[in-house]
């Protein structure tokens, strides 16, 4: 696995409050309006804060925790003077509970508090200078004052809670202008590229409108061109502006934005602000500057300069890339003699279906930026109901009365009183209902503030009905086979050999299915937010519960079949009709995976189609997160990949038909792809490797691409010996299998889990953990070396009792699923 995404890096937020449609115009939040806030009554606050925060940005919150600290030091510190000095009850207590509501009267207190009463003085000062990026020049200071009647230790600890908690303001105060800058920098750079889309699809309908008679009698497909000039290759990078540079260089790594599910692969950027998955991500577009070049293009049209950018993201535009790399100098020529305006220019045909790209990918980003915004809210109101909780609990410690004096200060401060965020939202609501709603401000909604899919308690009942109805199927099967003699030594060849692998096969499947929705689940838990990093559409992705639906529906009706089907082979049927039920099964779960009508959950099936296409084109297909993850997924699911070629080779020669189950192993052809078959996912992954290499200069993916080599020669020499158990070959397996283990593990534990990282303040693992025991990372890393010793089965042959060696492969096939599962979570 590759480097680019550690597993700590992708501890993102999942589900934030956004911003109501009726975004509020006021200025500041109010103590009264921040109480009653989204929190939920009889639930600890911390706990709430730590479920609503956004974690990427989790350092910039305030530090809720450390406060609640000083508090508790302060509250000792007050116990132990109050212990020391305090006077009898009867001579103290009176006096202080008249204080407390007598000197709150109108009319002895008309500011809210007495001057005698004053605890502290806040001092407003100008900072010299900033080194994050920030504006903000106010800085914060609050002193206790003398008259405050706090004794030594508690003036002392009282004076570092306020230290604290000034600088807590202070950074929320400097991050919060931070982003406000960068998302209105964002804005302002969609302003412009939507501004020159209106015009460009403007051009492309007068054009349309001005050449549809001379096109009508033409064969031409495209739409006619507008004429526009144009600069290629190298020229396309010398052509951006110095503004486009200092603009691009306002946005940080940590923007939160994600591609929609909508033109993956034929996109069209413009004015090189968006990068391929719709997003500013200026270290990724510097890596694969060199690839990107190669189909840049700078258009002036209608007096505006346009830079069109075409990711190489497709088989065609990768060959098209190739080639004008291999033969730049033979096209540059050709681009001379030929295809010159009369200003000395190429034209440039830019079709509807170009311009409609572009608009997807602007409308995307719009969508991005209105989440940001949401999330900037977010981080706006919690951090501001955390000084209202910090401080009614610092007034119920000490009887003193600082909230109202502090958070006149904190409500005045930049991050509560700007209102620039909330007026962006307001202006991406208006350009997105006007430019791609029709004005229909209920469509552009669901855009920009999509419903989650609703959990229903029906999925959860059908889960529990269905896996009881599998455990009672499966007793049945098991108790039939067991009175067959199945499943042994001396078992049916012909059913061992044909039908258990279809259920072998299912079993894998949909195991590794079970386990990647435990995937999600403990994700979930932990907060790491996979529908990000997957790029998933949070609308169309799958939750857990219909993870283990589809498990559980699909093993009870696969586990019915084959109960029947074991049912007729005991009592004596065994015409081809029979035979072919396997078969059949196989067939209808095709089918149903290729349906193309809108049921059965068909973006994701088409999704998981989408992945293993680009997969098996690899490596003309751009490399994205979804696709070397599901490579990986294969690379531990080559059981199943060669009962599968095993499967079809037997149907589609007919083979059932008489029953010869060895017809596939026989034939030299077949015994050849089974053979490519058992490396074929190495192979991908390699591939993968290499691209991602060529597309981003790293050489940590050349490293990379040499693991899965190791393992292509492991698995080779594997089917090898299982061919010809020769003690050669034996040997050979041993050391070409201890080398790869080696090689994987060290991957695993270093560049895919980030451990093992000796100047880590938490010793041999890494700095940031998401889980707080640290033993389980310990744990984790002896189970996976144990998991990936699943090798060793080749060597020893281990059989249980008197069960079938298939079955016994089976089950280590089974642990390797597991231990995949159980990668994937740290990965």
């Amino acid at each position: 696995m590759d480097t680019s995404t550690q597993a700590h890096a992708a501890h993102i937020s999942t589900a934030y409050p956004m911003a109501s449609s009726q975004t509020p115009r006021h200025q500041y939040h109010s103590c009264s309006e921040l109480q009653c806030c989204t929190l939920k009554p009889m639930v600890k606050f911390s706990k709430q804060f730590e479920g609503q925060l956004v974690p990427e940005w989790k350092e910039a919150f305030v530090d809720y925790w450390q406060l609640k600290k000083d508090i508790k030091n302060l509250q000792v510190a007050t116990g132990e003077g109050r212990d020391k000095a305090a006077p009898p009850p009867s001579q103290w207590q009176a006096p202080a509970a008249a204080s407390h509501w007598v000197m709150r009267l109108p009319f002895l207190n008309p500011h809210g508090h007495h001057k005698e009463n004053s605890v502290i003085q806040m001092h407003r000062k100008l900072a010299s200078g900033s080194n994050d990026g920030a504006v903000v020049r106010e800085v914060y200071e609050t002193v206790v004052l003398d008259t405050a009647g706090f004794s030594g230790a508690e003036a002392k600890a009282a004076s570092a809670f306020f230290q604290r908690l000034d600088e807590q303001l202070n950074k929320v105060n400097r991050f919060y202008e931070r982003k406000e800058r960068e998302f209105l920098d964002r804005g302002e750079s969609l302003r412009r590229q939507l501004q020159i889309l209106v015009e460009l699809k403007a051009a492309v309908t007068e054009a349309r409108r001005r050449g549809g008679s001379s096109a009508a009698g033409t064969t031409d497909q495209e739409d006619p061109s507008v004429s526009c000039s144009i600069l290629h290759g190298d020229q396309s990078l010398r052509g951006i502006t110095e503004q486009e540079q200092e603009g691009q260089k306002k946005f940080t790594k940590d923007d939160i934005a994600k591609s929609t599910d909508e033109g993956e692969d034929d996109q069209l950027s413009i004015s090189g602000a968006l990068g391929n998955s719709g997003r500013i991500d200026k270290p990724r577009e510097e890596a694969a500057n060199r690839m990107r070049t190669l189909s840049g293009k700078e258009v002036t049209c209608q007096g505006r300069s346009v830079r069109i950018n075409i990711p190489i993201t497709t088989p065609s535009r990768t060959v098209i890339a190739i080639r004008e790399l291999l033969f730049d100098d033979m096209l540059s020529q050709s681009r001379k003699i030929g295809g010159i305006g009369g200003d000395g220019c190429e034209k440039l045909s830019i079709n509807k279906k170009k311009v409609h790209q572009a608009e997807k990918m602007i409308r995307g980003a719009l969508v991005e930026l209105y989440k940001g915004l949401g999330y900037l809210k977010t981080y706006r109101t919690l951090n501001m109901v955390a000084f209202v909780k910090i401080l009614k609990k610092f007034d119920k410690i000490t009887a003193k009365e600082v909230q109202t004096t502090y958070l006149k200060v904190v409500e005045s401060s930049y991050f509560n009183s700007s209102d620039k965020a909330i007026r962006l939202m307001d202006d991406v609501e208006e350009l997105f209902v006007r430019h791609f709603a029709t004005g229909d401000k209920r469509k552009a909604m669901k855009y920009l503030k999509p419903n989650q899919k609703e959990e229903s308690h029906a999925t959860t009942f059908f889960i529990g009905l269905f896996t009881g109805s599998f455990v009672a199927l499966f007793i049945g099967y098991c108790i039939m086979a067991h009175i067959a003699g199945m499943y042994t030594q001396q078992s049916n060849k012909v059913y061992m050999s044909t039908s258990y692998p279809v259920l072998s096969m299912f079993s894998l499947f949909f195991l590794h299915l079970f386990v990647y929705g435990c995937n999600i689940f403990m994700w979930r838990k932990t907060r790491i937010n996979y529908t990000f990093i997957f790029e998933f559409t949070p609308t169309k992705e799958l939750k857990y519960r219909d993870v283990f639906l589809i498990c559980t529906t699909s093993m009870t009706i696969i586990i019915g079949v084959m109960f029947a089907h074991l049912t007729l082979i005991v009592k004596g049927y065994s015409s081809s009709a029979v035979q072919a039920i396997p078969g059949c099964l196989l067939l209808v779960f095709s089918l149903i995976l290729v349906c193309p009508f809108k049921i059965l959950y068909r973006s994701s099936r088409y999704q998981f189609l989408r992945a293993i296409r680009n997969i098996i084109l690899t490596p003309f297909y751009k490399v994205v997160m979804v696709d070397f993850f599901m490579a990986d997924q294969l690379c531990s699911q080559v059981p199943l990949l060669r009962s599968l070629e095993y499967l079809a080779c037997y149907y589609i020669t007919s083979s059932y038909k008489t029953q010869d189950y060895g017809y596939c192993t026989r034939v030299k052809h077949f015994r050849d792809l089974a053979y490519a078959v058992s490396f074929l996912p190495y192979y991908w992954r390699a591939m993968q490797c290499a691209r991602r290499w060529f597309d981003e200069g790293d050489i940590n993916h050349i490293v990379n691409l040499g693991k899965y080599v190791s393992a292509m020669l492991a698995a080779g020499t594997k089917v090898a010996y299982e061919n010809d158990n020769s003690a050669g070959w034996l040997s050979l397996v041993v050391i070409v299998s201890s080398i790869a283990t080696i090689y994987q593990l060290y991957w695993d534990f270093v560049k895919d889990w980030g451990l093992l990282q000796f100047n880590s303040k938490n010793p041999w693992l890494r700095n940031d953990l998401i889980l707080k025991q640290k033993y389980i990372y310990f744990i984790s890393m002896g189970l996976n070396l144990l998991l990936r010793l699943a090798w060793l089965q080749t060597v020893i042959h281990p059989n249980i009792g008197s069960l079938d060696s298939r079955v016994t492969l089976f089950f280590l096939a089974a642990l390797e699923v597991i231990r995949r599962g159980h990668w994937n979570f740290y990965r």
